[in-house]
């Protein structure tokens, strides 16, 4: 029988990560991230800017933050973004100060960006950051994905598939690799992995006084 003097501590708190998807385009990361943000209420989505006009349903502000040009370079030039880059002629990047903020605070950040926008992320903020990349089962099936979303035209879709390639090649700059082959397995994956990086030792803030505690006790 336990003790009744026995006093379980607190949890402990907790520096949030900068927890990153990337894929080729029908890959999944998309569908995995929406998965993740409906299971996961410490997790915060980091809403990029963007110079591509919205598509249908975006919501300014929520999807991303949509900003002309010359805004988006004199951002840039400030350091106003933790990464950014070109993708498809438009520019993307993420505003550095909501993303330092919700680290502070204990929240952790997700990031559906590309593995230019990783690595930017990774020499920033190493210590912080958790990189998966998700593969697709082939790259036919890759290719079926994108013509069944109907979204984009033949020649888009070439433009992506020839993307894909390139992007698939960076697979080694990341901590972890998933194949999604079936997106519910591969999704209890992603949060086994997330669940093991939040306990890692270096983001327990309070562990050393707990420990130091439990000697001098």
């Amino acid at each position: 029988m336990a003790d009744s003097d026995t006093q379980i501590p607190a949890k402990l708190e907790r520096r949030g990560l900068l927890f990153v998807l990337s894929s080729p385009s029908g890959a999944g990361k998309s569908t995995l991230s929406r998965m993740l943000l409906a299971s996961e209420p410490e997790v915060a989505l980091s809403v990029s800017c963007t110079t591509r006009p919205p598509r249908p349903g975006e919501v300014d502000g929520k999807d991303y933050h949509f900003i002309d040009v010359p805004t988006f370079k004199q951002m840039a030039k400030d350091g106003q973004f933790l990464e950014w880059a070109h993708v498809f002629s438009h520019r993307y990047g993420t505003p550095k100060e909501p993303v330092e903020a919700a680290l502070s605070s204990g929240r952790d950040v997700l990031f559906d960006i590309d593995w230019q926008g990783a690595q930017q992320l990774y020499q920033e903020a190493g210590p912080d950051v958790v990189r998966v990349f998700i593969l697709p089962p082939s790259i036919e099936e890759l290719e079926r994905r994108l013509h069944t979303r109907a979204q984009d035209s033949d020649a888009v879709i070439g433009e992506r598939m020839a993307r894909a390639k390139s992007e698939i090649g960076h697979w080694d700059g990341y901590d972890y690799v998933l194949i999604n082959d079936n997106v519910d397995r591969c999704f209890a994956q992603v949060r086994e992995i997330l669940t093991a990086e939040r306990l890692k030792r270096r983001r327990q803030k309070g562990l050393i006084g707990f420990v130091r505690d439990l000697v001098a006790g």
